[in-house]
């Protein structure tokens, strides 16, 4: 199976999907939210557009342009433990393994079932060749190497039983956004989605912002009026009435919106409908705060200009197919393989 066989599959499933009918969306989203509650219409959509951003054509041969890929590599069997804390996240493992020319061997988590098996059904039909090459299974012993995404608890695990191989294995990561009073309030407005998206589940939500004093939380909680629909979604309810409660019992200093609570903590990952704040003098003693804990860290969402590397303000969960998970470069690991 040829290298531009396997690149024209992912093609081909991107245009599919950019023409795919609204009653089939419709019906499949129904599906995925019946099995999961967090995976509305609205977060299933958000996620198949950007698998669909990484399947454009140029995109694609721009990333693979900086490897060495061949026609037929000496194939191995890679095991993926699927992660499915949001719609399709294990979407670009999937993909890396197959295009670097080995075989994947599957295990689904059960959150997210519905659209990854869509997702693999598509693809088989476009490429039937690749049907031999995607193996779906809840026990993925004696494989050849593994990538496997989850929490820290998990990853101990991965490790003891997958550590003797070749792998990639995630912990638990999560983001954060740096202001520095000069944000306009349309970047105010646009980084609700770096929060609220996919209720916050995703390691590249921000949990934890930095900002310089405590007039910037008060109008950062004005600007971000127009998520408060959010608030009528049964479980992030359940979590935003739960933790506003405690708050209130404990008597912890907290801002509360209505349907966003903001409080000052130094820890990085937050509760769902949470936002910790901690407060900061210099760029240059928060970069050094953040480089302790950096591997706690997925992306930073800030102004580029002034931050290396961030990411624009509402475009943290936009990654390209560049953007690796934990800054590993999978692609360059399974070629090592060879």
């Amino acid at each position: 199976m040829t290298i531009e066989t396997r690149i024209q599959a992912f093609i081909q499933l991107g245009n599919l999907i950019r023409t795919l009918a609204t009653d089939q969306k419709e019906e499949l989203f129904a599906r995925a939210e019946n099995r999961n509650n967090w995976f509305t219409h609205s977060n299933c959509q958000d996620a198949l557009e950007g698998v669909s951003t990484l399947l454009e054509e140029e995109k694609l041969r721009t990333w693979l342009a900086a490897y060495s890929l061949v026609d037929d590599p000496t194939s191995k069997k890679i095991g993926v433990l699927m992660a499915g804390n949001i719609p399709f996240v294990g979407f670009h493992d999937l993909m890396t393994v197959l295009i670097s020319g080995h075989h994947a061997h599957v295990k689904l988590s059960t959150a997210d079932e519905v659209l990854m098996k869509w997702i693999i059904d598509r693809l088989v039909e476009i490429e039937p060749e690749l049907k031999d090459r995607i193996v779906i299974s809840d026990m993925l012993k004696g494989r050849d190497a593994y990538i496997a995404t989850g929490s820290d608890n998990s990853a101990r695990y991965f490790s003891y039983y997958f550590g003797k191989y070749p792998s990639i294995i995630r912990k638990n990561r999560t983001s954060i956004a740096i202001f520095d009073g000069t944000e306009s309030e349309e970047e105010l407005r646009n980084f609700g989605t770096d929060v609220f998206q996919y209720f916050g589940l995703g390691c590249r939500n921000v949990s934890k912002i930095f900002v310089k004093n405590q007039s910037q939380l008060i109008k950062l909680l004005d600007n971000l009026e127009g998520y408060q629909s959010i608030v009528h979604h049964h479980k992030y309810r359940n979590n935003y009435d739960y933790n506003k409660s405690i708050y209130l019992v404990n008597g912890e200093p907290h801002l509360d919106n209505g349907f966003l609570i903001l409080r000052e903590s130094e820890e990085l990952v937050s509760p769902i409908s949470v936002l910790y704040h901690s407060f900061y003098e210099d760029k240059e003693s928060l970069e050094k705060e953040l480089e302790i804990q950096k591997n706690k860290i997925q992306c930073i969402v800030a102004n580029p200009k002034v931050w290396e590397k961030a990411v624009q303000f509402g475009s943290a969960q936009r990654p390209e197919v560049w953007d690796y998970a934990d800054g590993v470069d999978t692609m360059d690991f399974l070629i090592g393989l060879n």
